[in-house]
Protein backbone atom coordinates (compact mmCIF):
# COMPACT_ATOMS: atom_id res chain seq x y z
CA UNK A 1 0.00 0.00 0.00
CA UNK A 2 1.08 3.58 -0.63
CA UNK A 3 -0.03 6.47 -0.23
CA UNK A 4 0.60 10.55 -1.37
CA UNK A 5 -0.50 13.89 -0.64
CA UNK A 6 -0.13 16.95 -2.21
CA UNK A 7 -2.01 20.51 -1.16
CA UNK A 8 -2.86 22.64 -4.04
CA UNK A 9 -4.27 26.07 -4.11
CA UNK A 10 -8.23 27.13 -3.37
CA UNK A 11 -10.19 27.61 -5.88
CA UNK A 12 -13.77 26.22 -7.54
CA UNK A 13 -11.85 24.46 -10.37
CA UNK A 14 -8.57 24.28 -9.28
CA UNK A 15 -7.69 21.32 -7.33
CA UNK A 16 -6.85 21.74 -3.95
CA UNK A 17 -6.01 18.22 -3.03
CA UNK A 18 -5.06 15.17 -4.21
CA UNK A 19 -4.30 11.81 -2.16
CA UNK A 20 -2.86 8.66 -4.16
CA UNK A 21 -3.29 5.01 -2.72
CA UNK A 22 -2.16 1.69 -4.24
CA UNK A 23 -3.68 -1.61 -3.12
CA UNK A 24 -2.89 -5.11 -4.75
CA UNK A 25 -6.28 -6.66 -6.87
CA UNK A 26 -7.43 -8.28 -3.25
CA UNK A 27 -11.01 -7.52 -2.20
CA UNK A 28 -10.32 -7.70 1.02
CA UNK A 29 -8.73 -4.38 0.22
CA UNK A 30 -11.96 -2.98 -0.07
CA UNK A 31 -11.59 -2.31 3.70
CA UNK A 32 -8.38 -0.24 3.52
CA UNK A 33 -9.76 1.54 0.49
CA UNK A 34 -12.91 2.86 2.17
CA UNK A 35 -10.87 3.89 5.25
CA UNK A 36 -8.61 5.81 3.41
CA UNK A 37 -11.64 7.62 1.94
CA UNK A 38 -12.67 8.48 4.78
CA UNK A 39 -9.72 9.62 6.26
CA UNK A 40 -9.25 11.98 3.90
CA UNK A 41 -12.77 13.53 2.90
CA UNK A 42 -14.65 13.08 6.20
CA UNK A 43 -13.39 16.46 7.40
CA UNK A 44 -14.34 18.25 4.06
CA UNK A 45 -17.26 16.35 2.55
CA UNK A 46 -20.97 16.85 3.43
CA UNK A 47 -22.54 13.33 5.26
CA UNK A 48 -24.54 12.34 2.61
CA UNK A 49 -22.13 13.46 -0.55
CA UNK A 50 -18.91 11.34 1.49
CA UNK A 51 -21.85 8.07 1.93
CA UNK A 52 -22.66 8.64 -1.83
CA UNK A 53 -19.20 8.93 -3.57
CA UNK A 54 -18.01 6.10 -0.67
CA UNK A 55 -20.44 4.10 -2.05
CA UNK A 56 -19.72 4.66 -5.66
CA UNK A 57 -16.13 3.86 -4.99
CA UNK A 58 -17.02 0.90 -3.37
CA UNK A 59 -18.69 -0.33 -6.77
CA UNK A 60 -16.07 0.78 -9.08
CA UNK A 61 -13.16 -0.98 -6.55
CA UNK A 62 -15.08 -4.26 -6.63
CA UNK A 63 -15.75 -4.38 -10.26
CA UNK A 64 -12.00 -3.66 -10.90
CA UNK A 65 -10.98 -6.70 -9.12
CA UNK A 66 -13.79 -9.02 -10.39
CA UNK A 67 -13.90 -8.35 -13.51
CA UNK A 68 -11.19 -6.06 -15.01
CA UNK A 69 -8.71 -8.16 -12.81
CA UNK A 70 -10.21 -11.07 -13.28
CA UNK A 71 -7.91 -12.83 -15.14
CA UNK A 72 -4.91 -11.12 -13.82
CA UNK A 73 -2.43 -11.95 -10.76
CA UNK A 74 -4.15 -10.89 -7.12
CA UNK A 75 -0.45 -8.79 -7.30
CA UNK A 76 -1.78 -6.52 -10.29
CA UNK A 77 -1.96 -2.98 -8.37
CA UNK A 78 -4.98 -1.19 -9.06
CA UNK A 79 -4.27 2.85 -8.60
CA UNK A 80 -6.85 5.13 -6.90
CA UNK A 81 -6.76 8.56 -6.90
CA UNK A 82 -9.00 11.73 -4.88
CA UNK A 83 -8.95 14.70 -6.38
CA UNK A 84 -10.71 17.27 -4.36
CA UNK A 85 -11.66 20.63 -6.49
CA UNK A 86 -13.29 23.71 -4.87
CA UNK A 87 -16.72 22.45 -6.03
CA UNK A 88 -16.82 18.84 -6.57
CA UNK A 89 -14.81 15.49 -5.83
CA UNK A 90 -12.91 13.47 -8.54
CA UNK A 91 -12.44 9.96 -7.88
CA UNK A 92 -10.12 7.82 -10.44
CA UNK A 93 -9.64 4.12 -10.68
CA UNK A 94 -7.06 2.50 -12.84
CA UNK A 95 -6.92 -0.68 -14.13
CA UNK A 96 -4.54 -3.06 -16.11
CA UNK A 97 -7.82 -4.98 -17.78
CA UNK A 98 -9.48 -5.01 -21.36
CA UNK A 99 -11.15 -1.99 -22.31
CA UNK A 100 -15.19 -1.50 -21.92
CA UNK A 101 -17.49 0.68 -23.25
CA UNK A 102 -19.43 1.17 -19.62
CA UNK A 103 -21.82 3.37 -21.72
CA UNK A 104 -22.72 0.69 -24.34
CA UNK A 105 -23.07 -1.50 -21.47
CA UNK A 106 -25.44 0.67 -19.12
CA UNK A 107 -27.57 1.24 -22.62
CA UNK A 108 -27.55 -2.09 -23.19
CA UNK A 109 -28.70 -2.74 -19.53
CA UNK A 110 -31.71 -0.03 -19.83
CA UNK A 111 -33.01 -2.18 -22.95
CA UNK A 112 -33.24 -5.04 -20.90
CA UNK A 113 -37.22 -5.63 -19.68
CA UNK A 114 -35.51 -7.16 -16.61
CA UNK A 115 -35.04 -4.55 -13.56
CA UNK A 116 -31.36 -3.99 -13.31
CA UNK A 117 -31.53 -3.83 -9.61
CA UNK A 118 -33.27 -6.92 -9.34
CA UNK A 119 -30.05 -9.07 -10.80
CA UNK A 120 -26.89 -9.02 -8.41
CA UNK A 121 -24.59 -8.36 -11.33
CA UNK A 122 -24.77 -5.07 -13.09
CA UNK A 123 -26.30 -3.16 -10.17
CA UNK A 124 -22.77 -1.56 -9.49
CA UNK A 125 -22.67 0.28 -12.77
CA UNK A 126 -26.22 1.68 -12.16
CA UNK A 127 -25.52 2.75 -8.23
CA UNK A 128 -22.30 4.46 -9.52
CA UNK A 129 -23.97 6.36 -12.60
CA UNK A 130 -26.87 7.40 -9.82
CA UNK A 131 -25.21 8.37 -7.29
CA UNK A 132 -22.27 10.32 -9.62
CA UNK A 133 -22.81 13.59 -11.70
CA UNK A 134 -20.01 12.45 -14.44
CA UNK A 135 -19.27 8.55 -14.59
CA UNK A 136 -16.57 7.86 -17.71
CA UNK A 137 -14.19 4.58 -18.42
CA UNK A 138 -11.73 5.43 -20.59
CA UNK A 139 -8.77 3.97 -22.04
CA UNK A 140 -5.54 5.73 -20.70
CA UNK A 141 -2.96 3.34 -22.60
CA UNK A 142 -2.63 0.54 -24.50
CA UNK A 143 -2.66 -1.18 -21.00
CA UNK A 144 -4.79 0.59 -18.54
CA UNK A 145 -7.78 1.92 -17.97
CA UNK A 146 -9.47 4.88 -15.70
CA UNK A 147 -12.65 4.52 -14.03
CA UNK A 148 -13.35 8.55 -13.77
CA UNK A 149 -16.24 9.53 -11.60
CA UNK A 150 -17.47 13.11 -10.24
CA UNK A 151 -19.67 14.54 -7.77
CA UNK A 152 -20.83 18.10 -6.95
CA UNK A 153 -19.77 18.73 -3.30
CA UNK A 154 -22.80 19.76 -1.81
CA UNK A 155 -25.10 18.74 1.39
Amino acid sequence: MELFSNKKQNSDEQLREQFRLRVKTHIEALTIVLQWFDRNTEPILPEKCRWQCKLALAEGFTNTVRYAHQHLPTTTPIDIELNIFGNYLEIRIWDWGSPFDIHAKLKALRQNPTDPLEKEGDRGLFFMQELTDDLQYLRASETRNCLVMKKKISG
